[in-house]
């Protein structure tokens, strides 16, 4: 099957971008060619205020471009994962000119919250949820803290939930978790026509010691995963555990001054790779503090992959991922005691290795590659059983081996 993957990347690397590669080299393992049209963020940068505005709404640029590739190469859907902002919703309409199917994937909450999270100072907000005109977000200004901003992403919205895009020219969606798929269906999108796949670690990274004696935060670190919660319950602990911080965001000043304050913290930054596989391994377990809903929660299944236990807020696809008490402890989001009172809990266990037994089954059972080729191929078939040309009545919200790369602007 020949695949077009349609992918804008993000200034700072993040799992949806790590999906998209995934899933390229997934795809090219079980003999599939897959082309590949990426636009990245980094070219915001070379343009101007009224370009980036233009470019949300409608990329003629992304229209043009994805058209005449699909004319050339006539792949047999196209695949995308983020179109926000460069590529725009423009390209589904090249797709359905050309007769090609859309299959798009639900990896934040765009489509129904202009910041994509649902959250509003630090706590949990669906005032956009069902509203043909997310107007509160224009507001409070929830995109980028600027209401000029937020206008611009309040207009795609408005003008292709009017148009209705997603109903007409996509043909299939696939959500990351239950939960992300269900907050999709309450506003008002057809639950027929979304399907759940979740995220997958490859390649195994194999069952980890877990003799280093410390918890770990793996990600970008920024308010909405909840680091001011982790910091908080660090403070009320009195064991000697040490935290190694790993990651990079709007939060790592607050969390340096934390580890200069506090002996048992350290702030390690970004790294490799192949050294979070090994911090990670090498862990008690790992916590994961998010306020907002989490789509899915990659850093769990990469802990469960080593055979690390976790800590994770009771919110979002977290509690739908961890097993409480089996592969590891939920606790109440924003609630740095009751976080505090489950890693009391946690060193309470004599031994972790039945702990650990489980998380990694579980990454055996559900997160490998092979389970989530045969997700990915079973949306695409359902996609290529479906009428392209998308009835009208629908719901709207209120074989070769090697990669080709047709379209991948370098970045500036």
């Amino acid at each position: 099957m020949k695949v077009l993957l349609c992918h804008n990347y993000y200034q700072q690397r993040g799992g949806e971008d790590l999906q998209i590669d995934d899933e390229t080299r997934l795809l090219v393992s079980h003999g599939h060619e897959v082309l590949r049209y990426a636009r990245h963020n980094d070219e915001v940068k070379q343009m101007s205020r009224l370009s980036v505005a233009r470019d949300t709404l409608w990329s003629r640029q992304s229209y043009r471009e994805v058209r005449a590739l699909l004319r050339r190469e006539r792949p047999a859907l196209m695949h995308c994962t983020n179109t926000f902002p460069l590529i725009s919703p423009a390209v589904y309409y090249a797709a359905r000119a050309e007769g090609v199917p859309v299959v798009q994937g639900l990896h934040n909450y765009r489509l129904l919250c202009p910041n994509a999270q649902f959250l509003r100072d630090g706590k949990v907000c669906e005032s956009c949820l069902g509203k043909t005109i997310p107007w509160p977000a224009v507001q409070h200004g929830c995109y980028r803290g600027s209401r000029s901003a937020s206008a611009v992403v309040a207009g795609m919205l408005t003008l292709h939930r009017l148009k209705k895009t997603w109903s007409r020219t996509v043909t299939r969606f696939y959500a990351t978790s239950a939960f992300t798929r269900q907050k999709f269906v309450e506003a008002g999108m057809s639950p027929n026509i979304i399907d759940v796949k979740g995220n997958f670690v490859e390649p195994d990274p194999g069952f980890g010691q877990g003799q280093g004696g410390y918890a770990v935060c793996v990600g970008r670190l920024s308010p909405e995963k909840g680091v001011n919660v982790l910091v908080d319950a660090w403070s009320r602990l009195s064991e000697p555990l040490p935290l190694k911080i790993v990651g990079d965001g709007p939060s790592r000043e607050q969390l340096q001054r934390a580890a200069a304050n506090d002996p048992r913290i350290e702030f390690l930054g970004s790294r490799t790779s192949q050294e979070v596989m090994d911090i990670v391994g090498g862990a008690s377990f790992l916590v994961i503090p998010s306020i907002w809903y989490e789509p899915f929660g990659r850093t769990i299944i990469e802990a469960f992959a080593r055979g690390t236990p976790v800590i994770g807020s009771r919110i979002g696809a977290i509690s739908e991922l961890l097993a409480d008490g089996q592969t590891g402890f939920l606790f109440r989001h924003g609630d740095a005691d009751d976080l505090a009172e489950k890693v009391r809990q946690m060193l309470r266990i004599p031994s972790l290795d039945e702990m650990r037994l489980a998380a990694r089954r579980e990454y055996l059972a559900k997160y490998t590659s092979e389970s989530n080729y045969h997700d990915l191929i079973r949306i695409y078939e359902r996609a290529l059983g479906q009428d392209v040309s998308r009835s009208e009545s629908a719901p709207v919200l209120a074989g070769a081996t090697a990669e080709h790369v047709a379209y991948e602007p370098a970045a500036h």
